[in-house]
């Protein structure tokens, strides 16, 4: 019998978020299984600056493109280092 998710096998390895749009990108890894990149949510702000409720991530804007743009080399180098190299 195949048992179902477990939220304590979930690992959060690294994570970014953009200031500007509330982005979240993050290197997760579930049990002993291969590290791979989650792009979102979307961490919502009240206007009062403080953190509001998070959102599905939906479409990226030219503001979320560029962000990423400019941290890919540093994800790309932090994956890099988890992923078993012989597959």
């Amino acid at each position: 019998m195949m048992a179902g998710y477990d939220p304590d096998m979930d690992k959060v390895l690294q994570k970014w978020e953009s200031e500007e749009t509330g982005l979240i990108v993050s290197i997760n890894q579930y049990g002993a299984g291969e590290p791979k990149l989650q792009i979102g949510p979307r961490m919502l702000k009240k206007q009062d600056g403080s953190p509001g409720r998070t959102v599905k991530a939906g479409r990226l804007t030219i503001e979320d493109v560029i962000w990423l743009y400019e941290i890919i080399d540093e994800i790309k180098d932090d994956l890099s280092g988890r992923v078993n190299p012989m597959k």
